[in-house]
């Protein structure tokens, strides 16, 4: 009964956090206060939470992976794919080697693989941590872009790198070479797995809703099932379950620009996955805040195998740890840019100058988060002979220390370095891709609705019907043309039930013509699909409110 107390108790712990967010002086990361208030939780309650780590990675790792491969803009991302591959490859490895080495140096208790897998697990960033530090200050878009796309495939590579060393820990056995040909089938298995996954179930659905209709609860449940049917597959043959969430998660981004879903799929299916995100991501640092208080007595245990019996030596390894990622990162990101402007400058191509706030802009945004969280709670309770996994505390608690420290430094600095940035040329970008994406969907609106006034005259002959029609194409027309964004179609609902039909038919014909341009423009590739999904969630609105 005890367990039960605590679910409900960390549940309402997450649901808590958002307001306290609100209610603190600006500047608090939300991940802290759910720290926080899962350290309370450990106080009330005598027993904790028995986590299984193969089950707590199921459940969490997947969806929240192919969350990150569907929302992330593309267009950012194949724009800036040189840096992302850099950092997300380069770093990641140089991460694991370098860190690796020096913390099996630090702490000689430590095994080397086990070294390794706190190495890896600390490589991902976490873009959902960053986003929540940067909020009041927003980061250009090309930073950004760079992050996300970064943390969507680091958080792979990393993830990956952490499970060959888990399972050199857990075996005993460990290869080079197996190693690394087992890294390239897992990896380019798993991705082909996820589109394969994705576009099959996709396939299927269209061809139910064609014979059957739509449901969209059913679509809901299914895009829950993505996620978790792509991993499955993918660990099935052998491949990398994580690589076919992200995947899968990209895939469906560009399944969506197919436009075949109805508006209130669509957007229930926004809802659905908002409160997973955010279910999922509090769930996880309320659960640290619960398990510090047991972690942090294995880890002074660990220590004092050492030699160390004062617990202020886990603070010199964490701050250790978290100079030297800091240090190999800015080091990455000075020597990647400044290899990349001598080849481009070479070649006769352009390439903007990145100062010294960029540089340190991309080496605050390295903040870990869920994933690093998420991936350090599945280490193993125990190797295949029976024994304890050796330094298991010690490394869940060096972990959630680098995951706290960079939160707490991110959210120092990151906020006065990004408002010395200039980044106008991004916002006209923008300006100008939401200004075509406008003018398209009037000029597609405008003529949807004369079509339909023709339509609608043939149906209604009678004078007062015409006199009806003009009054209401009038309206629209002059709505159409006048307001700042085609999603604000909209005029009082005062007329009769007759008037009040016909005006929904051509409102609705108007919205999905004006829906479909927006999406014809993404997958012509002259709006980025971030800003067609933003556009595209206003106009279903506007539709569901229209139809109920």
């Amino acid at each position: 009964m005890e367990s039960l107390d605590i679910a409900l108790a960390m549940m309402a712990a997450v649901g808590m956090s958002g307001a306290l967010a609100r209610m603190l002086p600006a500047g608090i990361p939300l991940p802290l206060i759910q720290i926080a208030l899962g350290f309370v939780i450990a106080g009330v309650f005598e027993e904790g939470v028995e986590l299984d780590p193969d089950v707590f990675f199921l459940l969490f790792l997947p969806p929240l992976l192919f969350l990150d491969g569907w929302r992330i803009p593309k267009e950012g991302l194949w724009r800036e794919k040189g840096g992302i591959i850099q950092l997300s490859f380069g770093l990641v490895l140089l991460t694991v080697l370098g860190l690796g080495f020096i913390l099996h140096w630090l702490i000689p208790a430590m095994p080397l693989a086990v070294a390794f897998a706190v190495a890896a697990i600390v490589s991902p960033t976490d873009p959902v941590a960053v986003s929540a530090i940067t909020r009041k200050v927003p980061v250009p878009k090309r930073l950004m872009s760079v992050l996300e796309g970064e943390s969507l495939f680091n958080d792979a590579t990393g993830l990956v790198a952490f499970r060959t060393a888990v399972a050199a820990v857990v075996t005993g056995t460990f290869s080079i070479s197996h190693a690394a040909l087992s890294f390239i089938w897992v990896a380019a298995a798993g991705l082909a797995t996820g589109v394969v996954v994705t576009w099959g179930l996709s396939r299927a659905r269209t061809a139910v809703v064609r014979r059957v209709g739509e449901e969209p609860g059913a679509e809901v449940l299914l895009s829950l099932m993505v996620p978790f049917a792509a991993y499955f597959v993918a660990e099935y043959i052998g491949a990398s379950g994580i690589l076919a969430a992200v995947s899968a998660g990209v895939t469906m981004s560009y399944v969506e620009l197919s436009g075949s879903s109805s508006a209130l799929t669509r957007m229930h299916r926004q809802s659905t996955w908002n409160v997973v995100q955010f279910a999922l991501n509090g769930t996880m640092f309320v659960l640290l805040g619960e398990q510090l208080p047991g972690i942090y007595t294995g880890a002074v245990e660990a220590i004092a195998e050492t030699g160390h019996h004062n617990p202020l030596w886990l603070v010199v390894y964490a701050l250790v740890i978290c100079i030297v990622l800091g240090v190999f990162r800015f080091g990455w990101v000075y020597a990647s840019v400044r290899f990349e402007g001598w080849r481009k400058r070479r070649r006769g191509i352009p390439f903007p100058e990145v100062g010294a706030g960029m540089m340190m802009v991309l080496t605050l945004g390295g903040v870990r988060g869920a994933i690093t969280l998420a991936g350090v709670l599945t280490l193993p309770l125990a190797l295949d002979d029976g024994t304890p996994f050796p330094a298991r505390d010690l490394a869940i608690l060096l972990a959630a220390t680098v995951i706290i420290t960079s939160l707490v430094l991110a959210s120092a600095l990151m906020p006065p370095v990004v408002k010395m940035l200039r980044h106008q040329s991004s916002g006209i970008k923008r300006e100008q891709q939401e200004y075509l994406a406008v003018q398209t969907a009037r000029e597609a609106a405008e003529r949807a609705l004369q079509e339909e006034v023709d339509r609608l005259t043939s149906e209604f002959p009678d004078a007062r019907e015409q006199d009806l029609l003009s009054s209401v194409a009038e309206r629209l027309l002059a709505d159409i043309r006048a307001v700042s964004a085609v999603s604000e179609l909209g005029l009082p609902d005062e007329w009769l039930a007759h008037e009040k039909r016909v005006e929904q038919r051509m409102r609705l014909a108007v919205i999905d013509a004006a829906r479909q341009s927006i999406f014809a423009l993404a997958r012509q590739h002259k709006i980025s699909d971030e800003l067609a999904r933003e556009m595209v969630a206003r106009l279903d609105m506007e539709e569901v409110r229209n139809r109920h």
